[in-house]
């Protein structure tokens, strides 16, 4: 039962910042499939990749994930990082890399504490986020909305 000399690796990404209308359309569609209480317009898109870091994630031409990193403010050096993958694409090590990206660009960008939201209903998500350290700080749900929302800190 030795070692096989074989690596198990992960198929690698190609992440791209979504410049053009087709990556801003892929960002849109995987936000929006993995969160559809938020779902975003085009327009929402344009204007979120303005003031947000954010990424798509492709297995050759195959859509997988995207990225967003919510800088953090003058007021605090609290950065929200999201790593979203489409249910087909989990358990793949494609959400680790994601995360590993935005972890890292938070912290260029001055954080200190980083934080992440995720919608209660995806139970892979929050799984995916206790495994990496992160703890619950607030449940709630937005005026007017059904959805229920977790904010959760990295310990």
């Amino acid at each position: 039962m030795g070692d096989t000399g074989f690596l198990h690796l992960v198929p690698i990404l190609r992440i791209e910042q979504p410049d053009d209308e087709a990556r801003l359309r892929d960002w849109q569609h995987v936000h929006n499939v993995i969160v559809p209480p938020a779902a975003m317009s085009l327009d929402d898109v344009r204007e979120r990749v303005r003031r947000n870091h954010l990424e798509v994630a492709y297995l050759g031409d195959v859509l997988v994930g995207c990225t967003t990193v919510r800088p953090p403010t003058n007021e605090t050096a609290t950065a929200t990082v999201i790593a979203r993958v489409l249910a087909e694409h989990r358990g793949q090590g494609f959400g680790e890399e994601l995360y590993a990206r935005g972890l890292e660009q938070a912290r260029e960008l001055g954080a200190e504490v980083i934080e992440t939201v995720v919608l209660a209903a995806n139970e892979d998500g929050l799984r995916f986020a206790q495994k990496r350290g992160f703890v619950e700080i607030e449940r709630y749900v937005l005026p007017g909305e059904t959805a229920e929302w977790i904010d959760l800190r990295l310990a």
